[in-house]
């Protein structure tokens, strides 16, 4: 298995983990369960991927441009960061709802406005990696 194979294998986690993380903290929310948040924030804390490797092999492929490569990790780095983010606010909602702290439910929201960004910036990060190699989705 190579870089571009594995990348192949887990590209998606990060995407779809952050959709279901978000529905599944919607529903901790709404039927006011530290439980399900827990399992959420669990999902969000995980939810990393990887790339650089897979860079250097897609390079070489033919109809493949440094543009096209270069717009996907543009986006893969934002949403790699915002999904940081949502690890950390992650963390810290899980240990709020341990301690049974106040300000646990604020947390949850924070992280729900962090995961909706998530999705979107997963979109457009699954859409330009769909690009290198699905021409048929390509604008131009």
């Amino acid at each position: 298995m190579n870089d571009a194979h594995l990348h192949m294998v887990v590209n998606h986690f990060p995407i779809i983990g952050t959709i279901f993380g978000l529905g599944i903290l919607i529903a901790g929310i709404l039927f006011k369960n530290n439980i399900i948040k827990n399992v959420a924030y669990v999902l969000f804390a995980v939810s990393m991927a990887t790339g650089e490797g897979a860079e250097e092999i897609a390079e070489k492929l033919p109809s493949v441009t440094d543009q096209i490569i270069h717009e996907h990790e543009e986006m893969a780095e934002k949403l790699a960061i915002v999904l940081y983010a949502l690890g950390l606010v992650s963390l810290i909602g899980l240990y709020l709802n341990f301690k049974n702290h106040a300000k646990a439910n604020l947390i949850s929201y924070l992280a729900v406005l962090i995961a909706v960004v998530g999705v979107f910036l997963g979109k457009q990060t699954g859409t330009t990696g769909g690009e290198i190699r699905h021409t048929e989705i390509r604008e131009n």
